[in-house]
């Protein structure tokens, strides 16, 4: 009888595209770039924003008008510029095929594997957190990983690049209005993963930075993917190699910048807007648990105000004035 071991069987799930999301400045481009380090992925250093502005701005795409203007669009757009493709490779199948913005997206990365001789691909666009029901409704053997970091960590890196303005009323740091946009969108993408059973999965930056090795070996069988760390750190595309940080100008740990950036009071004030989801996610708190009436009104104001605003981007004809705006600086 031999001693040799079969390898495990591959099944369809090995060929499906993985979809790496997460809050903006949550680790989701190092975890990207190391699934792009492993081998056989497109490379496409890009978010390809397929379901938070083109497919907003020109649907329905089951009209081939939207279709052409779509396409016209997207050709401005550095989105195109970095796939690699000539439109003859991908207009022929997006004007007679495409009928949605799974089917573009779809439709694009397939013809980049072809090109460039690889049989999977995988997308990174943070805000997709909050697609996930509609990216498998239209790609249905797509694979979620959810990547969470510290919500006082990501706060703290969205208030240095300016991302998010706190209410013209409000005079606390932005921070405070950015920790309240971080839970409501991760507590967005979890309720919609857990609904998606095995195809749904998290990790947490501060895993990925600590052991990397251990965290890309348990999500092996969740892609059906060898992520082997030497050879993703010999490869190193991207943030593998240069850390794709806020923070430019300093050495520290990214883990944990909160302790040094936030005063007491502020770190106190940060963590009874948000600090019931720090904990459900084991991020212990370092001040106690306030139950100011103030902090729930300044919570519910701008969890409102986001809610609003993706209800109008997505559900009416008003998200049209959103994405037009938005589409200019790609």
């Amino acid at each position: 009888m031999s001693n040799i071991q079969s390898a495990p069987l591959k099944t369809d799930r090995s060929k499906a595209p993985v979809f790496v999301i997460g809050c903006s400045r949550s680790g989701t481009t190092l975890l990207y770039h190391m699934l792009l380090s492993s081998g056989n992925f497109a490379i496409y250093r890009m978010e390809s924003m397929i379901f938070t502005l083109l497919e907003p701005r020109f649907r329905p795409l089951t009209n081939p008008l939207n279709k052409r203007r779509m396409l016209d669009a997207w050709y401005g757009t550095r989105l195109y510029g970095r796939s690699g493709l000539e439109p003859s490779e991908i207009e022929p199948r997006i004007m007679a095929e495409c009928q949605n913005g799974g089917d573009f997206l779809r439709i694009v990365m397939e013809q980049m594997c072809r090109k460039q001789g690889v049989e999977r691909w995988a997308e990174t666009t943070p805000e997709h957190l909050l697609y996930i029901p509609r990216i498998k409704e239209t790609i249905p053997n797509a694979l979620i990983v959810h990547v969470i970091r510290d919500g006082r960590d990501v706060a703290l890196s969205w208030e240095k690049l300016h991302q998010i303005r706190p209410f013209p009323w409000d005079r606390k740091r932005p921070a405070m209005a950015a920790a309240i946009y971080w839970e409501w969108i991760v507590n967005k993408g979890r309720e919609a993963g857990r609904k998606l059973g095995g195809d749904y999965i998290e990790v947490h930056y501060e895993d990925l930075v600590r052991k990397p090795a251990e965290v890309l070996k348990n999500l092996e069988p969740f892609i059906e993917h060898d992520l082997d760390y030497e050879r993703i750190t010999q490869v190193a595309i991207g943030s593998v190699a240069a850390p794709n940080t806020a923070f430019k100008d300093e050495q520290r740990s990214p883990i944990g910048r909160w302790k040094n950036d936030l005063p007491q009071e502020e770190l106190a004030t940060l963590e009874g807007l948000v600090g019931r989801t720090l904990e459900s996610l084991q991020y212990e708190l370092a001040t106690k648990a306030s139950s100011r009436s103030d902090l729930a009104r300044m919570r519910a104001a701008y969890r409102l105000y986001f809610e609003s605003k993706q209800y109008l981007k997505t559900r009416t004809p008003a998200g049209r004035w959103f994405v037009t705006r938005d589409l200019s600086w790609v």
